[in-house]
C-alpha cells in the first residue's frame, strides 16, 4: 500500500505539524506533499521522508510570503499527481484536501480546522488586514469558500480533531466527521512529587490576540495574584507588559525543560482562549496541575469541569477574575495530580494510533506491517 500525506505548509512545527509528525512514524514509508517546505524548521522525523512540494514553491519568496499565494493554492493542490497511491492522507488547517485521487484510492482528511479565514473568523481577520487586502479580501475569500465546499465532496472520510471542530465541518461543508483526538506527548511531562506547590499562575503559548493573553494579564493585574506569563513573541509581549501590574512575569519563549518545571509547580494553568483542540492544558493535566479555562472549543473535550480544572462561561476580564477567586474557594488547587494524569492519557499517542487503526479498519485499509 502507498501512502501520501498531504499537509498545508511545512515552515515550523505548532499542533498541525505534531499531528504529521505522528502520522509519518504511523506510516514510515509515506511520501509527504506540501506548498512550501523548510527542513530546518520541522521535526527529524519529517526529514526523513520523501517531501514533495507543490507549484508554491517556485513562486517568489515562498517560504516567507507563501499565506499571500492562498488564491493560487487550489490550483497547484490539483496539479499534484497521486496517482501512483493507494491512500491519500489529508492534513488540513490550511488548503491540503482539494487533492485529487484516482477512484481505486482512500481519501482521508484528518481536520484540524476549517481554514478559519474563510469561514468562523473571516471578519476577525480582515478587521486586521491591511487596506490592500481588506478591498481584495471580499473577491478572494467568495471563490475560495466555494472552492473549499466543493473540494470537501472529494474526501471519503474526515476525521477532526475535537468535537469543536467536528460541528464546524458539518455547518461549513455539510459532512459528519469521527473525532480522533491529536497525539499530545503525555510522557514528556510528569508531576513533581514530595515537593510545595508554588504561588503562581501559568499562562503559556503564542501571545496571538485569539489565544486572549490580554484577558489573562489585566485579570491577574487586577486581583493582585502571580502570573507567569510562556511565550512570544517579544513584540507582544513588550505590548502586553505595558498594561501589565508587578505581580505579571513574563519569560519569554523558554527551553523545554524550563516549561517543563514551571508547568509542573503552577497552581493552575490558565486557559482564556477558543481553541479548536488545545494541546496544553492536556499538557498541565499531564504536569499533575488543574486547569482554569474558558469553557467552548477543544477544552470541553479535555477538561472535566470541577474534577480537572474550572470552566468559566464570560470571556472577559471579569469572567476570569471569578473563575480563579471560585478556583480557590472550591479548593480545586490541591486535586490529586494522579487523576489528572489519568485524564491526561486519554490523549496519548498510543491512542491516537488505535482510534486511527480503526478507522482505516472500518474503511476496509488493513495495516501491513511496514506500518506502526
Amino acid at each position: 500500500m502507498k501512502v501520501a500525506l498531504v499537509h498545508y505548509w511545512l515552515v515550523g512545527m505548532r499542533g498541525g505539524e505534531k499531528v504529521l509528525d505522528a502520522l509519518c512514524r504511523f506510516f514510515p514509508e509515506a511520501d509527504i506533499f506540501t506548498h512550501v517546505y523548510e527542513p530546518a524548521a520541522v521535526s527529524e522525523e519529517i526529514r526523513r521522508h520523501t517531501v514533495k512540494t507543490t507549484a508554491i514553491s517556485r513562486l517568489p519568496f515562498a517560504k516567507r510570503l507563501y499565506q499571500s499565494y492562498l488564491p493560487f493554492m487550489p490550483t497547484a493542490l490539483e496539479g499534484l499527481d497521486l496517482s501512483a497511491y493507494d491512500l491519500v492522507i489529508s492534513s488540513e488547517a490550511g488548503p491540503a484536501k482539494g487533492v485529487i485521487v484516482p477512484p481505486c484510492a482512500v481519501h482521508v482528511c484528518y481536520c484540524h480546522s476549517p481554514m478559519r479565514y474563510l469561514w468562523d473568523q473571516y471578519h476577525i481577520y480582515k478587521q486586521r488586514a491591511g487596506l490592500p487586502v481588506r478591498v481584495v479580501m471580499p473577491h478572494i475569500a467568495r471563490n475560495l469558500r466555494q472552492w473549499d465546499v466543493v473540494s470537501a465532496t472529494r474526501v471519503d472520510a474526515f476525521v477532526a480533531n475535537s468535537h469543536h471542530v467536528a460541528a464546524r465541518i458539518r455547518k461549513y461543508w455539510r459532512r459528519d466527521a469521527l473525532v480522533v483526538h491529536p497525539p499530545v506527548a503525555i510522557d514528556d511531562f510528569a508531576p513533581i512529587r514530595g515537593q510545595p506547590m508554588s504561588d503562581y499562575y501559568l499562562w503559556v503559548g503564542e501571545l496571538a490576540p485569539y489565544k486572549r493573553p490580554d484577558i489573562a494579564v489585566e485579570a491577574f493585574s487586577r486581583l493582585g495574584k502571580k502570573l507567569v506569563v510562556i511565550g512570544g513573541p517579544a513584540k507582544e509581549q513588550r505590548l502586553l507588559a505595558r498594561k501589565a501590574g508587578e505581580t505579571i512575569i513574563f519569560l519569554g519563549k523558554v527551553p523545554f525543560e524550563t516549561l517543563r518545571d514551571y508547568m509542573a509547580r503552577c497552581r493552575a494553568l490558565i486557559f482564556p482562549g477558543e481553541e479548536d483542540f488545545g494541546i496544553v492544558p492536556v499538557e498541565a493535566m499531564a504536569s499533575g496541575r488543574p486547569v482554569i479555562a474558558f469553557g467552548r472549543g477543544g477544552v470541553l473535550d479535555t477538561v472535566v469541569d470541577r474534577e480537572t480544572g474550572l470552566l468559566f462561561h464570560n470571556q472577559s476580564v471579569e469572567g476570569l477574575m471569578s473563575a480563579v477567586e471560585e478556583f480557590e474557594v472550591q479548593g480545586l488547587d490541591s486535586v490529586d495530580p494522579a487523576a489528572l494524569v489519568a485524564n491526561a492519557r486519554r490523549f496519548s499517542e498510543q491512542r491516537f494510533f488505535e482510534a486511527f487503526a480503526r478507522l482505516l479498519s472500518d474503511l476496509g485499509i488493513h495495516l501491513t506491517e511496514n506500518t506502526r
